[in-house]
C-alpha cells in the first residue's frame, strides 16, 4: 500500500513538474519582441523620429495602452472571442478546425487563438501540423508567464503590416501617417485584417481585397450588442482606403540618431516638434539658394532653461553636403562672432565703456597687423559703434589689454572653449576668430550674454533647470553688450533682437548669432570640407536666415524683457499686424503659380484667410502659399492670436501684359 501511495505521489509530482521542466528546457525566444526600433519624442511626447531595427524593419513596441480600446475589442471579436476565458488554447475552436479539415480535406480555419498567434509571431515557422503543436505548447507557456494584456501587446508589436512594417503602431504611421492612439474603427479593422495576409491585402496594391477584408472584420463586431451602431458601421465601411505608404517620422534626424544610440525605450528630447518642422522647411528653402556644396546648420534654444528647441545639423542624406554629419558640432572659425564677449569682458574690467572713444587706425602688434574687412579705417569711434560696425583694430587692441589667455579661459567658462592647434597658445588673432568652435558652443556663449552673464550648458534632455550656473561675465557688462547689439535686421524682420555676424577668412564660414528675451539662435553656413566660398559673409549669407528664424519664434514678452529694457537705444514697440503681400488693391495675373501671402507684426500664431476660408499653414510662420482658383475679386485676411485682423482686397485677372500688374513669384522661386 505504501509503495502504491509513493508511486502515485511520484506520478503526481512528475505530472506537476513536467510543465516547469519543459518550460526551462525549451524557453520562449523573446528576441523579436525586444528587438524594436528606437523612437524619439519631443518635449510634449509627440513623435519626432523613429528608427528601424537592424535590417530595416519598422517595428515599435506596442502595448494595449498605445491603441484605442475599440481596436483591441475588434481584434478579439475577429480573431478570438473567448480570449479572456481560455488558457491559451480554445478546445472549441480547435475541434471545429479539425472537423472542417477532415470534411474538406484542407485547412478551412486554423483554430488559432490570439495567444497561439503571438507564439507564431515570436517564432515564425512553416505552417504544418508540427508547427501547430509547438504553437499550442508555446501558448500555454505564454499564458503562464504573461497577463492577457501582455499577450495582446506581443501581437500588437509583431503583427505583420505589409512589406517591412510590423506592429500596429508602425502600421498606423505607415498607412495613415498618425499615431495609433488616433485610429478610428475603419483604420483599426484594416490593420487587423492586414495582419492575416500582409502581402495580398496591402491597400496600396490590392485595395479591393483590402476593403473586403476590412469590412469582414467590421462585420464581426457590427451589431449594437457589440458596441458599434449600424450608422457607425456604415460610416466605417464607406471610409477610403489608403493608396500609399507614408514616410516614417524623421524630424531632427541627426539628433535622433545621436540620442537614440543604445536606448532601450523611447527617448524624450527638449525639442519642439512644430518648431523643428518649421525650421526644417526653412532650411530646405534656404539650401536651394546656397552655392554648390554649401551646407547650413541652425540651433535654437530657450534662454532660461538652455533647452534646445530646434536643431538642423545639415541636409540629411545629401552626399554633396555631407548630410550624414551633424555640422552643429563641426569645429569652425567663428570670425567676428566672438567680439561681443570680448567687449563684455572689457566693459567688466573697466578697460572701456560703451561711450569710450577708441581709435580705428593702422597699428602693428609686434609682427601682427590686422585690417578691417573693408580694408579701410573709421578713425575715432565709440566702443559701442566699434562693436556694432565689427571693426577689427579696436577688438585686437582690447584683447591686447585684456590678455588672450584670460579671454580664452573666460570663453571656456561661458561654454565656448576655443579649439587651438595642438601645442598653440591663445594669441591676439583670437579676437578675429583665430580658433575653432562649434555652433552649439557659440549658441551657449550667446545664451550667456542673453542671460545677464550666467553660464549654463545647452541641454537636449528635459528635466529641472540646473542651479549650478556660473557668472561668466558681470551682469551689467552683459546687459551693455546686449543693448548695443539690439538693432533692426537689414532686410526687415522681428524687432527687439540682438544679433552679431561673423565671417572666417576666405568666406569659409558665415555666422549669424542672435537672441531676444526668450530665445537664442545661431546660423552657420559653409562647405563641410572647409573650402572657401568667395564673397560669402555672415551679413549677406547667414543674417537673412537668422531673421527668418526669429520670424518663426513666438514674440518675446513685452514686459520683463531684460535686453531691450536695459538698452540705452530703445527699440520701437512691436509692429502692428499688417499684410506685406499682396498690397492693397493688387491686381494679380492668373496662372503664375502659388502666391506667397506674407504678414508682419501681431501676436502669433497667425491665421490666413481668403474670403473667410482659412488656409492650411504652419502656426509658427508668417507666410502661407495660396493658389488663386480663378479670375475674380478676393479678400485676403490675416488674423493674429489677439483677434486683431488686417485685410486687403485683391483682383485676379486673366493673364495680360500690363505695367500695372503685380508679377507673382511662385513659392520657393528666387527674385
Amino acid at each position: 500500500m505504501r509503495l502504491k501511495l509513493a508511486a502515485a505521489a511520484a506520478f503526481l509530482a512528475a505530472l506537476v513538474a513536467t510543465p516547469f521542466i519543459l518550460d526551462r528546457a525549451f524557453p520562449i525566444d523573446l528576441t523579436r519582441l525586444t528587438a524594436t526600433g528606437a523612437e524619439v519624442l519631443d518635449r510634449e511626447g509627440r513623435t519626432l523620429s523613429v528608427l528601424p531595427v537592424p535590417g530595416g524593419t519598422w517595428r515599435l513596441r506596442t502595448n494595449t495602452a498605445d491603441v484605442p480600446g475599440s481596436l483591441t475589442d475588434l481584434l478579439i471579436a475577429a480573431e478570438d472571442r473567448r480570449f479572456h476565458q481560455h488558457p491559451g488554447v480554445d478546445p472549441v475552436a480547435l475541434t471545429r478546425a479539425a472537423v472542417q479539415w477532415v470534411r474538406a480535406g484542407r485547412v478551412v480555419s486554423g483554430g488559432s487563438t490570439l495567444t497561439m498567434q503571438a507564439a507564431r509571431l515570436l517564432e515564425p515557422r512553416p505552417r504544418n501540423l508540427r508547427s501547430k503543436l509547438i504553437e499550442i505548447f508555446r501558448a500555454f507557456q505564454l499564458e503562464a508567464r504573461f497577463s492577457k494584456d501582455e499577450i495582446l501587446g506581443i501581437w500588437l508589436t509583431l503583427a505583420p503590416q505589409g512589406g517591412n512594417i510590423e506592429g500596429i503602431r508602425a502600421g498606423s504611421l505607415a498607412w495613415f501617417g498618425r499615431p495609433a492612439t488616433r485610429l478610428d474603427a475603419a483604420e483599426s479593422a484594416l490593420l487587423i485584417a492586414l495582419a492575416r495576409r500582409p502581402s495580398t491585402l496591402r491597400p496600396d496594391r490590392h485595395p479591393d481585397a483590402a476593403r473586403r477584408a476590412r469590412d469582414a472584420v467590421l462585420a464581426r463586431r457590427g451589431g449594437p450588442a457589440a458596441g458599434m451602431s449600424a450608422a457607425d458601421r456604415e460610416l466605417a465601411v464607406a471610409a477610403a482606403m489608403p493608396d500609399r505608404r507614408h514616410a516614417m517620422p524623421r524630424l531632427a534626424p541627426h539628433l535622433s540618431r545621436e540620442m537614440a544610440r543604445g536606448a532601450t525605450g523611447p527617448v524624450t528630447l527638449t525639442l519642439d516638434a512644430g518648431l523643428q518642422r518649421a525650421t526644417e522647411r526653412l532650411a530646405e528653402e534656404v539650401l536651394t539658394t546656397l552655392p554648390d556644396r554649401a551646407a547650413l546648420s541652425i540651433v535654437i534654444a530657450d534662454i532660461r532653461t538652455r533647452e534646445i528647441r530646434a536643431l538642423i545639423g545639415g541636409e540629411w542624406g545629401s552626399e554633396s553636403r555631407a548630410g550624414a554629419l551633424d555640422l552643429s558640432r563641426a569645429v569652425r572659425s567663428p570670425g567676428s562672432a566672438l567680439k561681443p564677449f570680448l567687449y563684455a569682458m572689457a566693459f567688466e574690467r573697466g578697460i572701456v565703456t560703451p561711450s569710450t572713444l577708441i581709435a580705428d587706425l593702422p597699428r602693428h602688434f609686434g609682427a601682427y597687423a590686422p585690417e578691417n574687412f573693408s580694408r579701410d579705417f573709421a578713425g575715432r569711434v565709440t566702443a559701442a559703434d566699434a562693436l556694432r560696425m565689427s571693426l577689427n583694430l579696436p577688438a585686437v587692441a582690447l584683447l591686447d589689454q585684456l590678455g588672450a589667455l584670460r579671454f580664452a579661459s573666460a570663453l571656456k567658462l561661458a561654454g565656448a572653449p576655443p579649439r587651438l592647434p595642438r601645442g598653440a597658445d591663445a594669441s591676439l588673432p583670437l579676437a578675429l576668430g583665430g580658433a575653432g568652435t562649434t555652433l552649439r558652443d557659440m549658441t551657449a556663449l550667446y545664451a550667456t550674454l542673453a542671460d545677464e552673464g550666467r553660464s549654463l550648458p545647452l541641454r537636449l534632455l528635459p528635466g529641472d533647470a540646473t542651479d549650478d550656473a556660473q557668472q561668466a561675465v558681470e551682469r551689467r557688462a552683459a546687459q551693455a553688450v546686449a543693448a548695443i547689439l539690439v538693432q533692426r535686421f537689414p532686410g526687415g524682420g522681428p524687432a527687439g533682437v540682438a544679433w552679431k555676424t561673423g565671417t572666417s577668412w576666405g568666406g569659409r564660414d558665415s555666422w549669424a548669432m542672435g537672441f531676444d528675451a526668450r530665445h537664442v539662435a545661431g546660423v552657420w553656413i559653409g562647405r563641410p570640407d572647409g573650402t572657401a566660398m568667395p564673397g560669402a559673409t555672415g551679413r549677406h549669407a547667414a543674417l537673412p536666415v537668422l531673421a527668418r528664424v526669429f520670424a518663426l519664434l513666438p514674440e518675446a514678452p513685452r514686459q520683463g524683457m531684460r535686453v531691450v529694457a536695459d538698452a540705452p537705444r530703445r527699440q520701437a514697440p512691436a509692429d502692428r499686424l499688417r499684410l506685406l503681400f499682396p498690397p492693397p488693391g493688387a491686381s494679380l495675373a492668373e496662372g503664375a503659380g502659388p502666391v506667397t501671402l506674407r504678414a508682419a507684426g501681431g501676436q502669433r500664431p497667425l491665421t490666413f484667410l481668403v474670403d473667410g476660408a482659412p488656409l492650411p499653414a504652419e502656426p509658427a510662420r508668417r507666410e502661407v502659399a495660396w493658389t488663386p482658383p480663378g479670375p475674380g475679386f478676393y479678400r485676403v485676411t490675416v488674423l493674429d492670436a489677439d483677434g486683431v485682423a488686417s485685410s486687403v482686397a485683391v483682383r485676379v485677372r486673366q493673364p495680360e501684359t500690363t505695367a500695372s500688374d503685380v508679377v507673382l513669384i511662385p513659392t520657393g522661386a528666387q527674385r
